[in-house]
């Protein structure tokens, strides 16, 4: 028989069986916060030690090791806490919080980690389809896949049932942008608004509602043409606050020559009327602010862009499709989508390729002229449309 070993107190401790396996016990955190005892077996002492210093080393971590398998009413929320909340923006938590409350813990949340299957999550998938719509189902189904492949990483199951249920397919919703004409026209009625210059730099360098409202007068330099996108302002929870850019990326974007005088006309405005209202003018300040230089809220910007719109008799689309206008533009230009993925900062250049290459009909039949062009130079005369062509019925 093996020496008896002593371990410090907390890190459990080893006998022999009757049997003649080894048993050790453990206290360990449980998802839930609490403490419990958890039992390894091992065949040699060493063996059981092995497992019992690596549930000592995730205790020490903090990492919970269930006695059982965890509900996931249990796992979600304590994922929500202690993995969403302090590594992802408060617009993120609040979504996927709302995708635990109202659709994952009601329907799954008696299903224990271990046991979850692959048809529980598909049966999951259809119930939230039929009761809302595909598009809640795929994001029910996204942040389900998230939270268990976070119980993966942390070894509390061996596999991500959800990643092997494939999602719903959403309609996508079709995107009309302005023509160029439509975009003149509000660029024209719009002159007098007050937002006028948040406008120009919506439809000419795409920047979201957001971004327009964190803009300040430091990051703007009209010299050199360059505004620097460093943060978003965001309503969440009833308070309003700046909040890093989407997908956190700082850019550096240049600013077309036509975005310069509204800009210079809109902060002699913003001088002259905090003048009046007794407000101290900073270059740190708002480029679009309120009276006593707080910022604008994006939903005040949204409520005026569609306001002018439809007072100018256009068809109302969302701010938001002023930045798929500019793609537009700039694809219909000959940008490459690279650059024109920096230029709206988005993550990844297939977000780019998909949803904004809405190409104006006049690009297209360019593009179709430049073939008829290369064709003609290589086709025989009677192929191309010359004298004595052959004539198809």
């Amino acid at each position: 028989m093996a020496p008896r070993k002593r371990n410090p107190n907390g890190s459990g401790s080893i006998w022999q069986r009757k049997d003649g396996r080894y048993e050790a016990r453990v206290y360990v955190p449980q998802p839930d916060g609490t403490r419990k005892r958890k039992t390894v077996y091992g065949t040699t002492w060493e063996e059981c030690d092995t497992k019992r210093q690596e549930l000592v080393l995730r205790d020490r971590q903090g990492i919970p090791t269930p006695t059982r398998s965890a509900k996931l009413s249990e796992w979600l929320p304590y994922w929500l806490k202690h993995y969403v909340e302090p590594r992802r923006k408060l617009s993120t938590y609040d979504k996927y919080e709302v995708q635990v409350r109202l659709y994952l813990v009601p329907l799954l949340g008696t299903r224990r980690l271990e046991s979850l299957s692959v048809a529980d999550v598909r049966r999951f998938i259809t119930r939230v389809q039929n009761a809302h719509t595909a598009a809640t189902a795929k994001e029910s189904h996204r942040v389900l896949r998230t939270a268990l492949t976070a119980a993966v990483r942390e070894e509390l199951i061996t596999r991500n049932v959800a990643s092997l249920v494939e999602p719903p397919r959403v309609k996508q919703r079709e995107i009309r942008p302005w023509s160029l004409e439509e975009t003149l026209s509000f660029l024209e009625a719009a002159r007098s608004d007050p937002l006028y210059a948040a406008f120009v730099l919506a439809i000419a360098m795409g920047l979201r509602r957001g971004e327009l409202g964190g803009l300040r007068w430091s990051d703007v330099d009209l010299d050199n043409r360059v505004v620097h996108v460093r943060q978003q302002t965001q309503r969440r929870r009833g308070t309003l606050y700046d909040d890093d850019p989407k997908s956190r990326r700082i850019r550096v974007v240049p600013m077309p020559a036509l975005c310069i005088a509204p800009l210079r006309w809109h902060r002699l405005r913003q001088r002259e009327t905090f003048a009046r209202t007794g407000v101290a003018w900073c270059e740190a300040g708002y480029v679009f602010a309120t009276r006593n230089g707080r910022p604008v809220e994006p939903r005040n910007v949204y409520r005026s862009f569609t306001r002018v719109a439809a007072d100018a008799g256009l068809r109302v689309v969302r701010l938001h499709d002023a930045r798929h206008g500019c793609a537009t533009l700039l694809t219909a230009a000959g940008v490459a989508p690279r650059v024109i993925m920096e230029i709206l900062g988005h993550s990844q250049i297939s977000i780019t390729m998909d949803v904004y290459t809405h190409v104006v009909h006049d690009t297209q039949r360019e593009a179709i002229s430049h073939m008829d062009r290369l064709l003609k130079r290589r086709l025989p005369t009677s192929l191309s449309g010359g004298a004595g062509s052959i004539e198809f019925p």
